[in-house]
């Protein structure tokens, strides 16, 4: 695990005394679980590119290269960049730690470097990672097993039970220490669910909430081994409640997962979605040559 430095050190952890009856809480900017997400989108400026000596340019992309390096001692855990297609972006940024400051430095770092006053950031989301509420526990997978249909204590239940007993653990720190998939095709985008007369997803009982998600997820799961995805949650964080990161062997993937999970009851009737930035997996380098930088 990478050392903490003096940009993830900057505000001290501390203890607030107990009071009377309660436990002493621990005040923190780190999470209690999980890591501190952001995405980060910019625009390069190519007037005040070209306004650039050689030696300043040089001295930039080499700053910039070793900021987006994900090997060096100050990066995030998690640090991946993208070439962004279209005129939102040129390039973006995804990355994860649980000190926001190590995070926030990746930003910090490229505005004050060489080229930092030739990028525009255009767009960023923040958020944290989580396990969902409706990721259910061994025995409320083995309840939602009976109401599909399954014969309770028979041979296939106990399978099914004893195979998801054994990856729940496992599955639960994938979603709140999240490893980023080697898949070169990602899009990112910000959505809510509704809050409106009639269609208020927050007046649903839990049960039916946890209904919807399962059927969701079902869809989803018929995609493994092509997608995968990491929800993160913006409530009250960012301007939207949650940030969906898709990654996919392919392009098309991410179309296809897109428009089938709309056809859910909890997208089709719930959900609103934010704008869509679509990435390709790339070094710094690459970037760079990509951008004709």
């Amino acid at each position: 695990m990478n050392q903490p430095t003096a940009a993830a050190t900057l505000v001290p952890d501390l203890v607030r005394p107990a009071v009377e009856g309660q436990p002493a809480i621990d005040v923190s900017i780190e999470p209690s679980k999980g890591w501190h997400v952001s995405h980060l989108f910019y625009v390069f400026d190519r007037a005040k590119l070209a306004q650039l000596s050689s030696v300043t340019r040089a001295e930039g992309i080499r700053h910039f290269i070793e900021t987006l390096d994900p090997t060096t001692q100050e990066a995030p855990l998690r640090l991946q960049s993208w070439i962004v297609p279209g005129h939102k972006a040129d390039f973006g940024i995804m990355a994860m730690d649980p000190s926001p400051l190590r995070v926030e430095s990746i930003h910090q770092r490229l505005l004050s470097g060489p080229l930092g006053h030739t990028l525009t950031a255009s767009y960023s989301f923040i958020g944290l990672t989580e396990v969902s509420e409706y990721v259910p526990n061994t025995e409320q997978y083995g309840q939602r097993l009976i109401e599909e249909g399954e014969v309770a204590d028979s041979a296939t239940y106990r399978a099914k039970v004893q195979g998801y007993a054994a990856r729940e653990g496992m599955m639960r720190k994938g979603r709140i220490e999240p490893d980023l998939p080697p898949w070169p095709n990602a899009c990112f985008y910000p959505m809510n669910k509704k809050r409106e007369v009639g269609e208020n997803w927050f007046s649903l009982p839990f049960t039916e909430r946890s209904r919807l998600m399962a059927e969701h997820g079902r869809t989803g799961m018929t995609f493994g081994g092509r997608v995968t995805q990491l929800i993160t949650v913006s409530v009250g964080l960012d301007d939207w409640e949650w940030g969906v990161t898709l990654w996919a062997r392919r392009p098309d993937f991410l179309k296809e997962i897109v428009y089938k999970m709309r056809f859910d009851e909890a997208s089709a009737r719930y959900a609103q979605f934010g704008p869509f930035y679509t990435g390709y997996v790339a070094t710094p380098e690459q970037l760079l040559t990509h951008c004709r930088i």
